[in-house]
């Protein structure tokens, strides 16, 4: 870590992996097999991170690795077209009918950032409506804290976000349609779409309460305002066709990241027709990349979207097996979950949107947290983020888990 800190700003790549809210040094990993991951010193974690939700068939799954073998042999990069690129649009479309057309991108923040350009310019309106505690990626308009008010314009929460890019962002309660209604009748004519997590993954796990997402769906056709998914963690990885085959909505547009590159970084945004007509070469909403749908990564998520397809079983013995995992919590700590996606809060209440996960004990998460990695158990290092399982996780490592997390509870009198 040391090292590293002396070229990589913080020791890291991406914030949350310097373990700043838990303490302590992170883990450097050699190596990944299955449900485990070893660090450099040799140790093994069940890992329950799996690269923050793509590795829903574990690490080093055989026919990802594989493929990724035979396309290393024909090239990496071409910017140029190619057929698997259409294959893995064709594939998207199928399991998500409300994509019609797809562009492939490269990371999460990409497919947002251009879905929601995309909403502008099909609309000719400035504002987007966003949900506190809902992160989508480190686009500069959507980075922004949610006022007190129940439609309260940005303010910026990072510095270099300029104030007039914050200011194009309404950040509301999340799962509070009513916030929504009164955000409409205050800037409706100026609101060219709302963007959402239709499960929180960002402040934890976070369900949708009964009726808000068909609320979305409803306000925004009402004022010829766009509904955009950030399926981004939810894609492929809470049903076949995402959150939104779940609970039954279609948005105008998705944004997809996480499993659909089996590993590599791939991202994609899509939706209805008449609107993907509006993007460059056809339209006037520019948005490009080199390495957008690169063989190396569509190859990886092909293979992982096919297995995936043909093996529909997977996602009844993950749910399965995660609603053992969390059934050993106890009275005072509350537990949300939504299919292989789960979050343990360190508070006794309900966790229903920004408000009620901030109020949590960090301190005992931290504790809990270390706990469990001196006992083999690799959590994400943070109160709100969300835990993940794979296809590879096994009987025996949840009930290793649970032991662990049995011993803490106890050790803390919970």
């Amino acid at each position: 870590m040391e090292r590293a800190r002396q070229s990589i700003p913080g020791g890291v790549n991406s914030p949350v992996r310097a373990f700043r809210s838990v303490g302590g040094n992170p883990l450097f990993i050699a190596r990944g097999n299955g449900s485990r991951i070893f660090d450099e010193d040799g140790n093994s974690y069940i890992d329950y991170v799996g690269s923050w939700g793509p590795l829903i068939l574990g690490h080093c799954h055989p026919s990802v690795v594989q493929a990724l073998r035979g396309v290393l042999e024909t090239g990496t990069s071409f910017g140029a077209p190619t057929e698997r690129e259409i294959e893995l649009a064709e594939l998207i479309r199928d399991a998500v009918p409300s994509m019609e057309m797809v562009r492939l991108v490269n990371s999460g923040t990409e497919a947002t950032m251009s879905a929601l350009r995309v909403a502008r310019g099909f609309t000719g309106r400035d504002l987007a409506v966003k949900f506190e505690g809902c992160y989508h990626g480190h686009v500069d308009s959507l980075l922004v804290k949610g006022g007190s008010g129940m439609a309260t314009l940005g303010i910026a929460d990072s510095a270099g976000v300029p104030r007039a890019f914050a200011e194009t962002t309404i950040s509301l309660p999340y799962n509070s349609a009513d916030a929504v209604e009164q955000a409409f009748a205050a800037h409706g004519e100026r609101i060219a779409a709302v963007i959402v997590e239709p499960v929180a993954g960002n402040m934890g796990c976070v369900p949708p309460a009964p009726g808000f997402l068909e609320a979305l769906r409803e306000i925004t056709r009402r004022h010829g305002a766009l509904l955009i998914f950030d399926e981004v963690m939810t894609g492929f990885r809470v049903a076949w066709g995402g959150a939104q085959q779940l609970y039954g909505i279609h948005p105008d547009l998705t944004a997809l990241g996480k499993v659909i590159g089996g590993g590599l970084p791939i991202a994609a945004y899509g939706g209805r027709a008449e609107i993907m007509n509006h993007v460059a070469p056809l339209g006037p909403v520019y948005q490009a990349g080199t390495l957008s749908g690169n063989p190396l990564a569509v190859t990886a998520g092909l293979a992982m979207l096919r297995h995936l397809k043909v093996h529909p079983e997977i996602y009844g013995r993950m749910d399965s097996l995660a609603a053992r995992l969390i059934a050993a919590a106890p009275r005072g700590v509350t537990v949300n979950r939504v299919g292989s996606m789960f979050t343990l809060f360190f508070t006794p209440g309900a966790v229903t949107d920004w408000a009620t996960a901030k109020v949590c004990d960090t301190a005992r998460f931290g504790r809990y947290f270390h706990w469990m990695l001196e006992r083999g158990v690799y959590l994400a290092p943070s109160q709100f983020e969300a835990g993940f399982l794979s296809a590879a996780h096994t009987e025996e490592d949840i009930a290793q888990t649970v032991d662990a997390a049995l011993g803490f509870f106890a050790a803390e009198g919970i």
